[in-house]
């Protein structure tokens, strides 16, 4: 959650003018398809990428919809990305007998491939700049309020239209905090097969500790292999593999889907993060991890059962302390504030400017004030549990699928069905004792900071104690059960209704509650700072034309650097790092956790040529979002796959800085030389490396 959750960005095109270059180092910058940094490329690298290169890189990219990047690297359907990326789906196929996370996977044949639960795979093959129509909707509307539902009922027709034409997976997006709207149209797919993951200690060596830093020597990959109508799909556009993979000095680039940034934010924005929301989430998190691992410390299975919790928690605190650490850094907010002053001044300079454009700031600034008390509500009003999510999603579902497409909640337009019925029928198991372990955490926790009289917590627990409310909405509830979630679709508003189950029945209540908070948000936050988006988006553009990016929103973007080392703790971290380093770090801690081999690992050391590239940084522009994302060369060659950042980079959500920023990659000749004396997946290999 960012401030971004709490208000709508508008958008307004207006014709680029060429004029002052922003401040923008070389290799910054995440840039759309649209939009690629040419000029950029050819006056450091002399480097002048073709569209049909830039279209090759496009169609062969994936966007991960439980999160993150990837990338077809067969003619076969084979799609590389991180174990971490992929470790939601090994986590939903595992057992206590079969732990896919502790032991790895190999399908050594097509029919031992594994299929995902619910694993949403889209490759954009569409962009259309669809500004003017939605702007025209509202256009001469004065009434703020009356002028937002306008846009948003054009934005539904828009993506119906091009679902019911084309087929395609229809969203609209928004850039430059208000300048564009964009319809994207992506290939669906969702039969997804596991064939490979190494072992999640092979992945994460280091672990916790570890993360966020480099030098590194982690195998962060896995490979799925797309499907369609039961057969592998052909891919005309897959990344040939490098053998030779990323070498110092070279010019890497880094198609990925970058999740949010907030460098195009106001200062007011940037002070609702730190002051407000940063503390909040950073709260919340840490009282999740708690009960976590005072679970997993009763036995193996309950620590199995809430590994891959533990590890996304444990993740996003090192994200959000390392986001309040910069913006407690004065250095950070001077440069802010020294951009948004430089900004104010140019559009003040010109009077015509100046009367349409100066007073959006203090509109946004005034909109952020209304928004601070609601951030706790936000943030403390959930239930951290599955079957209850579910649960909402059917209520509202039934209420919203029968009003016309325009005037429904953004989620349940036309266009966006397909994807949410895929979710809310998603076989992957649901385990009933951590459903009450993190409902019961996330109610003590509300009831602790709105209050018992609380309308949520009323709604919930209806005067009742948590623990027993918890229990009987869990042990009571049928939606365990797809084929029950399937009946309640079915019998639409009149099975919702009159349904007893007390998941469903709780969902009722709380339904309203959730309404009329987004209600408010809408009407008194998002309708105003949705002109004043449009209206600081059009600055910009007259400022500034399009030699900037817009900030991240996780669609795909280009980014590229060079693969580069870096100063930290008054010595140099080299740009790549090999199988040397991983077994001298795990002989530096005595082999102990963890900083452990795998028994693989120790098997394989005779046969391992150690000076083999494992891990690599670069000076590419990345954020959360874009682990998975491979990173190619001037031929469009895989020469590694993004896994993380360094510790310096979580400032990348509001600045860049070229001289610490780095992104942190497995090399393309690590990933073959594990595959094939680590894991004996030889055919797997020769598959990558068009041998097959």
């Amino acid at each position: 959650m960012s401030a971004q959750s709490f208000r709508c960005k508008a958008i307004l095109f207006a014709a680029a003018m060429l004029a002052v270059f922003p401040a923008i180092h070389a290799e910054e910058g995440m840039w759309t398809f649209d939009n690629p940094p040419l000029k950029q490329l050819a006056a450091k690298y002399n480097f002048h990428p073709s569209q049909a290169w830039l279209d090759h890189l496009r169609l062969s990219s994936v966007r991960l919809n439980d999160g993150g990047s990837g990338s077809f690297v067969s003619a076969d359907g084979l799609l590389l990305t991180n174990h971490h990326v992929a470790r939601g789906q090994l986590q939903k196929n595992s057992t206590a007998e079969h732990d896919y996370l502790r032991d790895g996977f190999y399908a050594t044949t097509p029919d031992q491939e594994m299929k995902s639960p619910d694993l949403e795979i889209n490759v954009l093959v569409g962009m259309q700049n669809v500004t003017e129509r939605v702007q025209g909707a509202a256009k001469g509307i004065k009434d703020e309020k009356q002028a937002l539902t306008a846009r948003e009922a054009q934005i539904a027709a828009i993506t119906k239209e091009s679902k019911d034409k084309t087929g395609y997976r229809s969203d609209v997006v928004t850039f430059y905090s208000g300048g564009e709207y964009w319809l994207y149209q992506y290939k669906v797919y969702t039969d997804v097969r596991l064939v490979f993951a190494p072992e999640q200690q092979a992945a994460f060596f280091g672990g916790d500790p570890d993360n966020f830093t480099y030098p590194r020597y982690d195998l962060d990959m896995a490979i799925f292999r797309v499907y369609e109508n039961g057969k592998p799909i052909h891919c005309d556009n897959y990344l040939k593999w490098s053998a030779k993979g990323a070498s110092a000095g070279d010019l890497i680039f880094i198609p990925g889907h970058p999740g949010s940034t907030s460098r195009q934010d106001t200062m007011a924005e940037l002070m609702l993060e730190r002051d407000v929301v940063e503390p909040a989430i950073t709260e919340y998190l840490k009282r999740r991890l708690a009960a976590a691992q005072t679970y997993a410390a009763q036995g193996p299975e309950q620590a199995r059962q809430v590994g891959s919790t533990i590890f996304g928690i444990q993740n996003s605190l090192k994200v959000y302390i390392g986001r309040t650490e910069a913006l407690a850094d004065k250095s950070l907010i001077a440069k802010k504030q020294a951009e948004e002053d430089d900004f104010r001044r140019k559009i003040n300079a010109n009077s015509e400017w100046k009367k349409e454009y100066g007073s959006a700031w203090e509109t946004i600034a005034k909109a952020e004030e209304q928004v601070k008390p609601e951030v706790r509500n936000q943030l403390f009003r959930r239930t951290d549990s599955r079957l209850f999510t579910i649960a909402l999603q059917l209520v509202q579902y039934a209420a919203e699928i029968k009003k016309p497409d325009g005037e429904r909640l953004p989620q349940f337009h036309d266009a966006n069905l397909q994807s949410l019925k895929f979710q809310m029928l998603s076989p992957a198991p649901i385990t009933v004792q951590t459903e009450k372990l993190f409902m019961k955490s996330a109610l003590n926790l509300a009831q602790e900071k709105l209050g018992k009289t609380d309308p949520y917590v009323q709604a919930v627990l209806q005067n009742g104690a948590v623990d027993s409310t918890a229990d009987s909405l869990i042990d009571g509830t049928k939606l365990g059960d797809v084929a029950a979630r399937q009946a309640l679709i079915d019998g639409g508003e009149t099975a919702i209704t009159t349904s007893s189950d007390p998941m469903i029945v709780a969902a009722r209540r709380v339904d309203p509650i959730l309404r009329e908070t987004q209600r408010k948000m809408r009407d008194t936050v998002g309708s105003i700072v949705t002109p004043a988006g449009e209206k600081l988006g059009k600055a910009r553009f007259l400022v500034y034309g399009k030699n900037v990016y817009p900030d991240a929103t996780f669609t795909l973007r280009l980014s590229y650097g060079t693969v580069d080392g870096y100063s930290y703790n008054g010595t140099v971290a080299p740009p790549i790092t090999t199988f040397y380093g991983l077994y001298d770090r795990a002989g530096s801690f005595g082999n102990k956790p963890p900083f452990d081999l795998t028994p693989k690992q120790q098997a394989a050391l005779g046969k391992l040529d150690l000076a083999t590239p494992l891990d690599f940084v670069s000076t590419g522009d990345i954020i959360g979002g874009n682990s998975g994302s491979p990173v190619v060369n001037r031929e469009g060659e895989l020469v590694g796959l993004i896994f993380d950042g360094n510790i310096e980079s979580l400032a990348g959500d509001f600045v860049y800085d070229g001289s610490k920023n780095r992104a942190v990659s497995v090399h393309s000749s690590g990933m073959i030389e594990g595959l094939r004396k680590l894991y004996g997946a030889n055919a797997l290999a020769d598959e990558l490396e068009g041998r097959k």
